[in-house]
């Protein structure tokens, strides 16, 4: 299995380069040559099993040669050996042919576990096997950063920064990102928001002889590993209420596009996927874009789901890819216009393509509270807001014969104060995490000045 970046000039990488690469050199995202395909036999062979086994399953022709199956087999289960539920990703049903897919079961209680505390595992296999060591830098809105550092913590191989912007994330975020004591770890609070904060990643990328002097890693969703690992949960979901004989329809709180581009590459793979649709709050770029056929930024509102207050977002470069019959000078160019200008038009012919796989819809901040309070009502859940974007879009498109599937990213104990509000119940953490807010924090303040962040890395590195 190879690998080619949506950009069209860097290097052809196998699994392990384009794991321990994550962005190309282009500037590009890496994605397969060619996917590959599931027959229904083999998707109903997934059912019954384990999630470690269908993830084996899944995952496994994307590999290559980059671990044998007992190496990738046992790297499997210690990803998922510290999540708090046997079935990993279990199905809560809201209403007549309507269910929840908790993703919040992993030790930072959010969706992003599932890829992150994978990605930690091949890492540090690949990593010892080679005697290398890298330093990851990543961007968060909230959830990536706390999933990246619970995973890579005390790893001897790898030095760890995280930035998030100051002051637009939870509490709970903040905590889980500021409170381990692993000296290989490193919280940076950015002075901006999170566009600033991926922008500066992607700006240190672009610095060769930086990326080169760190050995620079990355672990957003820009990396193939992350959107990878997300695949599993739409097949075993799906298997769950009866695919491949039943089609299914997934509604997927999304910023970033890498979980709703997960499930695009699931429905690539053979699962028979009837509706992927794109939930976005009130900073909804992804939704104006597939309703107007234009790409434009304006601005970031920080709002009660704030792990989706993004307007880059940088796996629609991926979508773009697919969509332009991957054409990588043309998005190329789509991207250099959005650096100069801040947004850039769909082709007729592109547009047409995306809204041909996904529908789309968004919530507002009222929207948003009233659906967490009636849930709450009808069915007993405590919605986080995340989920509760994408709940309220899900019954907006009209639920039909076709289960639908919506994504419950994170635990509504993350976002404590505005479940609170909207219900009058302050959601506790789960006993693991109970004393979170005793614990001392650790964190840098930062300005959104490149020499200056570069700089404090090669300080603060211990490799």
């Amino acid at each position: 299995m190879k690998y080619v970046s949506t950009r069209g000039q860097a290097p052809v990488l196998n699994f392990e380069e384009t794991m321990l690469t994550g962005l190309a050199r282009d500037g590009g995202l890496y994605v397969p040559e060619s996917i590959p395909v599931m027959s229904a036999g083999d998707i109903a062979a997934l059912a019954g099993l384990t999630y470690e086994e269908q993830a084996f399953r899944v995952m496994r022709p994307f590999i290559g040669d980059a671990f044998t199956d007992a190496e990738f087999e046992a790297i499997i289960a210690r990803a998922y050996a510290s999540f708090g539920h046997d079935a990993r990703a279990p199905l809560v049903q809201l209403g007549p042919n309507h269910f929840l897919l908790e993703l919040f079961h992993g030790p930072t209680l959010a969706f992003k576990d599932f890829a992150m505390q994978l990605i930690g595992q091949m890492f540090e296999s690949a990593l010892t096997r080679r005697g290398e060591k890298v330093t990851i830098v990543g961007a968060t809105s909230g959830d990536t950063g706390s999933a990246a550092i619970e995973a890579f913590r005390g790893l001897d191989a790898v030095d760890v920064f995280i930035m998030y912007p100051h002051g637009r994330v939870s509490e709970v975020q903040r905590r889980q990102m500021t409170t381990p004591v692993e000296a290989n770890v490193h919280a940076l609070a950015l002075d901006g928001d999170f566009d600033d904060c991926q922008a500066a990643v992607k700006d240190m990328f672009a610095d060769f002889a930086f990326r080169d002097e760190v050995r620079l890693a990355a672990v957003n969703s820009i990396n193939w590993g992350r959107v990878l690992a997300q695949v599993v949960y739409f097949f075993s979901s799906a298997v769950s209420l009866g695919a491949p004989k039943r089609s299914v329809s997934f509604t997927v709180p999304t910023g970033n596009f890498g979980d709703i581009f997960a499930g695009y590459i699931a429905k690539r793979m053979g699962l028979p996927i009837e509706r992927l649709v794109v939930a976005t709050n009130q900073n909804d770029i992804l939704h104006r874009t597939l309703e107007s056929g234009a790409y434009t930024k304006e601005g970031v509102t920080p709002s009660i789901s704030p792990s989706m207050d993004i307007q880059v977002s940088s796996n629609f470069e991926r979508a773009l890819f697919e969509a332009y019959g991957r054409d990588g000078g043309a998005v190329a160019q789509l991207m250099d216009e959005l650096k100069a200008s801040g947004g850039f038009p769909v082709s007729q012919g592109a547009i047409e393509v995306l809204r041909d796989i996904y529908a789309s819809g968004r919530a507002s901040e009222a929207e948003t509270s009233a659906t967490i309070a009636t849930m709450l009502e009808r069915t007993g859940e405590i919605l986080c807001p995340h989920t509760a974007v994408g709940v309220k879009v899900a019954e907006e498109q009209g639920l039909s014969a076709v289960p639908m599937i919506t994504l419950a990213t994170a635990h509504a104990a993350k976002f404590p104060d505005a479940v609170e509000a909207a219900t009058g119940i302050r959601p506790p953490l789960p006993n693991r995490m109970g004393d979170l807010y005793q614990r001392p924090e650790r964190v840098t303040r930062v300005k959104n000045d490149l020499g200056e962040i570069e700089a404090l890395i090669r300080k603060m590195r211990k490799t």
